[in-house]
């Protein structure tokens, strides 16, 4: 195990800046991704799916042109036949389009793009076995053994994980052996293992690629959905998974809550002891509330002074008790010395009976002006 960990970071070396120590395991499985990412890239695999479709729908009827002119018209129409179906297929998954954003509907559609030209391929090759082919139609005929060296390429445009792309590239790889098998009266078993070695290689090479995809997309998301000074989520980010967790959240009939959560007099430490000593109490903020957090609670920092913390699965009890155990264990402390305290608002969706998100954080916004008028350092929830 030493050696495997070694020999993994020495890779990851070869790619300073792109992830992080612990975002190394987000290469092997997608089980460790946080659900934006998740979000985003089941987008980015449903729309290379229809692109990628879109293009063999187009070129599979095309090469018709090319069977009539140089095949058998007993061959060239049963591969036509075939080609038409394909063609249906690929046109019906060019039309696909879930727009919810979950993974499974991505790898659906990844298995039918994947599993239309794998089945071409073994029916190709069942009906011109029968055939003895010469000349260009010998030429041609091979063509067509060429197309799980095509699809394994393929691999590398879609972002996927170590363990993704071995549960793709497995089935293509069977297929081919498959489909030699079928034939194996008459197959030549050297040239099959030659062949079935660079078609492995190729999957290897696709899979590097493709890993490499999700690192930058990883690094990427990283960039773009943190706040630079605290590390918490930023504003846009946070929107975009509030949405994300009250449809999972409405899903499941499971509870909602957010907190809004305000610094008390938090201009009087820029008005006093500068923004550098501003921000350095914002950084401790974020590190006593991170200490505090539980798996799956997410901290959003959405203004100046202004924080969200979202926690699925937790009821309106359970939110007061996890906020005061974050006020109990201590906010940081001002530049003077004194403890650091905020103003906090709850709100739940089920208790509140509100499943959007707007009313929601304009609920617990208003609860926490509560706080601030009846003397801050409280939390207010009703």
């Amino acid at each position: 195990m030493r050696i495997t960990h070694t020999i993994w970071r020495r890779v990851l070396g070869l790619m300073p800046g792109e992830i992080a120590a612990d975002e190394t395991g987000w290469l092997i499985s997608p089980h460790q991704h946080m659900p934006l990412l998740l979000q985003r890239r089941a987008m980015m695999l449903v729309n290379r799916v229809r692109l990628f479709a879109f293009l063999f729908a187009v070129l599979t009827p095309m090469w018709i042109v090319v069977d009539i002119l140089t095949l058998p018209d007993s061959l060239w129409h049963q591969l036509a036949l075939l080609r038409l179906f394909a063609t249906l297929a690929f046109s019906a998954l060019v039309m696909w389009n879930p727009q919810d954003g979950q993974l499974p509907r991505a790898y659906q559609g990844m298995a039918v793009l994947f599993a239309i030209p794998t089945l071409f391929y073994i029916g190709s090759h069942l009906i011109m076995a029968s055939h003895h082919l010469q000349g260009a139609s010998a030429a041609v005929g091979t063509g067509y053994a060429f197309l799980p060296f095509v699809l394994m390429a393929a691999f590398a445009i879609f972002p996927l994980t170590l363990l993704e792309n071995l549960a793709f590239a497995t089935p293509v790889l069977a297929a081919y052996a498959l489909a030699w098998a079928l034939n194996w009266q008459v197959a030549s078993w050297p040239s099959f293992g030659g062949e079935f070695w660079l078609l492995s290689l190729l999957a290897a090479v696709s899979s590097l690629a493709s890993m490499s995809q999700l690192a930058f997309i990883i690094a990427l998301v990283g960039q773009t959905i943190r706040d630079p000074l605290t590390g918490a989520f930023s504003r846009r980010s946070g929107i975009e998974m509030l949405e994300l967790q009250l449809v999972n959240a409405e899903r499941a009939g499971a509870p909602l809550s957010v907190a809004f959560i305000d610094i008390d007099h938090f201009k009087s430490i820029n008005d006093e002891h500068g923004h550098a000593a501003g921000d350095k109490v914002l950084k401790k903020l974020t590190q006593q509330i991170g200490q505090c957090m539980r798996r799956g609670d997410v901290l959003v920092r959405w203004g100046g002074e202004e924080f969200l913390l979202l926690m699925p699965g937790t009821d309106l009890v359970q939110a007061w008790q996890a906020v005061n155990r974050l006020r109990n264990n201590g906010f940081g402390q001002r530049p003077d010395g004194t403890p650091l305290t905020a103003s906090i608002g709850l709100a739940e969706r089920l208790a509140d009976k509100l499943n959007q998100r707007r009313p929601l954080v304009e609920l617990a916004d208003q609860r926490m002006y509560q706080a601030k008028q009846q003397g801050r350092d409280r939390v207010i929830s009703r």
